[in-house]
């Protein structure tokens, strides 16, 4: 909600709680086939995604229209600065399918989070996150075990050049660091940052309805500020939202990396 309702049943403000933030669902509650907000935001997020792309390349042309050209921009940004950069001509070629469908749905699902009337991302919910998180750590394992069958997990949990005594504590170090903390951070980074960034603007315009229709009188200059503060937090919010898509997918290319590196 981009504007939550200050007021309780008794008519008394309270601040927002946990409960406002995930509203009860849209049909279906309590069932395999529950549908919420945070859905509705996940479709519509991939139908206008899927649109854009059919139409931005459905007639190609030498000299590109403006959707075609913008469509051209983001598809080039992910080969170019994060498949190619980071993994090489050949192996980025060879993941960029994932990449950019990656990038793409973490971006317009975020994004749906400062649309009036969805305002919450299609990203803050774990299954997303930890979903992608999976797809990412299945996908740096395979491309180990496909460089180096034989390699990938001696050269992993034993690196080269460490004293055969230390690797009673560098073993389960580097097991944490590569198997179990690199889905886990990359879980938790993108679902805190989507959700905080939701509770800053409920925060904000929440403050902005009560000083402005609750409190009144001396109170509205207050509204006013909390109402620049979320209109700038919201633009804030669509840089996070592509930061975000980003970081998780340029992450993900640097695990494929050291996967297949050629010390594996």
């Amino acid at each position: 909600m981009l504007i939550a309702s200050a007021e309780s049943s008794d008519g008394a403000f309270h601040p927002p709680s946990i409960t406002d933030f995930f509203p009860p669902a849209i049909f279906g509650e309590g069932t395999l086939f529950e549908f919420t907000r945070i859905n509705a935001a996940q479709l519509l997020a991939t139908a206008i995604l899927v649109i854009l792309l059919i139409v931005g390349t459905r007639s190609m042309k030498v000299v590109p229209g403006r959707l075609q050209s913008i469509v051209e921009m983001g598809l080039d940004f992910v080969r170019v600065n994060i498949a190619h950069d980071i993994l090489g001509r050949k192996d980025g070629n060879r993941f960029l399918p994932l990449l950019t469908t990656m990038f793409f749905m973490i971006l317009f699902m975020n994004l749906t989070g400062i649309i009036p009337g969805i305002n919450i991302a299609g990203t803050s919910v774990i299954a997303v996150p930890l979903l992608l998180a999976v797809i990412s750590y299945v996908t740096f394992i395979y491309a180990g075990i496909k460089k180096s069958p034989g390699n990938f997990f001696k050269n992993s949990l034993f690196p080269a050049g460490v004293p055969a005594a230390l690797y009673i504590i560098v073993t389960p170090l580097e097991f944490l660091s590569t198997f179990i903390i690199r889905p886990v951070t990359l879980t938790l980074r993108l679902l805190m940052n989507m959700i905080v960034g939701h509770l800053m603007l409920v925060l904000f315009f929440s403050a902005t309805h009560f000083f402005f229709f609750t409190a009144g009188s001396w109170w509205t200059p207050l509204g006013v500020g909390t109402l620049a503060f979320g209109l700038a937090f919201t633009l804030f919010e669509v840089l996070v939202a592509f930061l975000q898509a980003y970081v998780f997918t340029i992450l993900t290319a640097v695990y494929i990396q050291l996967a297949v590196a050629e010390e594996h």
